[in-house]
C-alpha cells in the first residue's frame, strides 16, 4: 500500500480486512489507482441486507467465485466495496457499516462524509476527529 494514501478522517489508510483478504490490490486494505476504475474505496461490514441488495443490482459478492480467488461474503465480513455501490444501498437505506480508519479519502469524490460517518462502526473516542 502506497504511504501516501489517506483515510476519510485525514489519518494514514488503516487495513481494511485479511480474512477474507480483501481491497483491489488484494492487499487487505482499500487502496486505489487509476486502474481501480470502480473505487472499491469504502471498507464495509457488510450486512445480509446490505449482500442482498447488491446481489439484486447485479453484484452477488455472496457467491464464491474460486476462479477470481473470492471465496464469498458473510454478514460481519470487511470488504473494501465500490464506493458507488455503498451509496446505492445508503440511499436505498441498506447501507453496510463503515470502518473511517480504513476507507479511503477518494471515496469522498462519491460519497458525503456525512453518509459515511453515519453508519461509522470505529468511532473515535475523540470526536473532535470526526468534524
Amino acid at each position: 500500500m502506497p504511504d501516501d494514501e489517506r483515510n476519510v478522517l485525514g489519518g494514514p489508510l488503516q487495513p481494511c480486512g485479511t480474512e477474507p483478504l480483501t481491497g483491489f490490490f488484494r492487499d487487505g486494505c482499500c487502496s486505489t489507482g487509476p486502474e481501480d476504475l470502480g473505487s472499491h474505496t469504502v471498507c464495509a461490514v457488510v450486512s445480509a441486507e446490505f449482500l442482498e441488495m447488491q446481489r439484486e443490482l447485479g453484484n452477488d459478492l455472496s457467491t464464491p467465485r474460486p476462479e477470481y480467488g473470492f471465496p464469498g461474503l458473510r454478514p460481519g465480513d470487511r470488504w473494501c466495496v465500490v464506493a458507488v455501490r455503498w451509496l446505492q444501498a445508503y440511499e436505498a437505506g441498506a447501507a453496510a457499516g463503515v470502518v473511517l480508519a480504513a476507507t479511503n479519502e477518494r471515496a469522498l469524490e462519491i460519497v458525503p462524509i456525512e453518509a459515511l460517518r453515519q453508519h461509522a462502526v470505529d468511532v473515535p473516542d475523540d470526536l473532535s476527529a470526526l468534524e
